[in-house]
């Protein structure tokens, strides 16, 4: 099973699957000129700069899903396990080059998110209990006249959600506790999965709200405990810098060339993580970010830029320096790390230098990392469930009235995060990353057809509503 699942990796992760990551950002970064970075200022003012304001009018509203709510939401989808375990496996996996080619997908994928996001907004549309169905099933729908496609895109990202959304990040705090306090996979799993049906059962409204609350507070503790490590080696961090560089350029020693370069594991690892992370391509953002009200399209398109840069430039930038700062070039027994993976090699890097006290925070900011991360990829998965099973072709064998359509994929969601707690992560890992890639290809090729549809704040006036 191992064997074929990392030939289809391969197939769905190859040079090809990277071009066209790389190619859509830049044809968009090209078409927006250059607006991720000629126009920081305008997104960024728009966005973090605006915290406060949005906080002010926000108070004025109820029943709604605030602006801030949804960016919270989308930023408790995108920081998880990608920013740490997935950080982590690259590096293993790719070598220290691969953090080079995570900033590059960052890079050109807020052009893709702002693009994906955008399309969402100006093609969502209210079902029946007033909630927003948004995402690119919708926009294959209504916008390229495909709902053969749209259908396509929603199985995968159902998959995804019980992939990537609910296993991966349980697995990550199972492995979390049992790193650091010794608890039993099957405890961890039956806590995390009575935890997250106590959130969702809530729907939209209390995810919303929990996750605006836990992200500020989690993601400010896990960016002050990264910088006092890296500024503990502070004497070294040009020579890491170096190793980044270096290795972010060296070929496949089998192949050479610009074929082995396009293969190498430092590429294909770092692009694929750093996909994994942001989701800029995956059309998850364009989903998250449809139940926003009171905002506009180019708003909410300049949210997602944000998220992505938080989540890879910002986020995993400092993960990734934690752990090459201390396996690497700190002078710690090398055989302290043997044997360790994913989030017990990041808590173990926190542990050499904070000690336990550091490792217990980090740990702990992890572990609330991936739980936002599971309640926020369940409401993306349930709009696309939603969506799925009310095509005329599926609806004739499950005739189902919404209720039902929503126990069933709660029932679904919550045994994947069980069965998430207790599985091999690296069958975990592979598995995931075939359903992204399966999701990214119809996206992309969407929003590229559709990219005259796309106004970017550089070549319109926005003013907030």
């Amino acid at each position: 099973m191992k064997a074929a699942a990392e030939t289809l990796h391969f197939l769905i992760w190859g040079p090809w699957t990277l071009v066209l990551f790389l190619g859509t950002g830049l044809w968009f970064t090209i078409g927006s000129g250059f607006f991720q970075f000629f126009g920081i200022k305008k997104w960024w003012n728009e966005t973090a700069g605006s915290l406060l304001q949005a906080k002010k009018s926000d108070k004025n509203t109820k029943q709604k899903i605030t602006r801030f709510q949804s960016a919270c939401t989308a930023l408790a989808a995108t920081i998880g396990t990608g920013n740490i375990v997935g950080v982590a496996t690259a590096l293993t996996a790719g070598g220290p080059g691969a953090l080079f080619w995570m900033w590059i997908s960052a890079a050109i994928g807020m052009m893709t998110a702002y693009s994906e996001t955008f399309l969402g907004q100006i093609y969502r549309y209210r079902r029946e209990d007033g909630e927003w169905m948004c995402g690119p099933m919708v926009y294959m729908d209504r916008g390229l006249q495909c709902p053969a496609l749209g259908t396509l895109y929603a199985l995968f990202a159902v998959l995804s959600s019980l992939g990537m959304g609910s296993m991966v990040q349980s697995n990550s705090i199972s492995e979390t506790l049992h790193f650091g306090a010794d608890l039993p996979y099957w405890i961890s799993g039956l806590f995390v999965t009575a935890l997250t049906a106590l959130v969702i059962a809530g729907g939209i409204q209390r995810i919303s709200k929990v996750s605006e609350k836990l992200m500020p507070v989690s993601a400010g503790i896990y960016i002050v405990f990264s910088l006092i490590v890296i500024l503990s080696c502070l004497d070294i961090l040009p020579a890491v810098f170096g190793m980044i560089f270096r290795d972010a350029f060296r070929p496949q020693s089998v192949s050479g060339g610009i074929s082995g370069f396009l293969l190498s594991r430092s590429v294909r690892y770092g692009l694929s993580r750093g996909v994994f992370s942001n989701e800029a391509g995956l059309g998850s953002l364009a989903v998250l970010h449809g139940a926003a009200e009171d905002t506009t399209p180019q708003q909410q398109g300049m949210w997602a830029m944000f998220e992505v840069f938080f989540d890879t430039i910002v986020i995993c930038t400092l993960t990734a320096l934690v752990i090459l700062c201390v396996k690497y070039k700190s002078p710690v027994n090398p055989e302290v790390f043997a044997g360790l993976e994913g989030a017990a090699l990041t808590a173990c890097c926190f542990s050499a230098r904070l000690g336990i006290l550091g490792e217990g925070l980090v740990s702990a900011s992890m572990a609330v990392f991936a739980f936002a991360t599971i309640i926020a990829w369940y409401y993306l998965g349930k709009q696309t469930f939603h969506y799925l099973v009310k095509r005329p072709g599926i609806q004739m064998y499950m005739a189902l009235s919404e209720k039902a359509e929503s126990r069933l994929y709660l029932i679904l969601y919550l045994l994947a995060v069980l069965w998430g707690s207790v599985c091999r992560l690296e069958i975990v890992w592979l598995i995931s990353d075939l359903w992204n890639g399966l999701m990214a290809y119809p996206n992309i090729l969407t929003i590229l057809w559709l990219s005259r549809k796309i106004k970017f704040p550089s070549r319109v006036k926005f003013s907030a509503p």
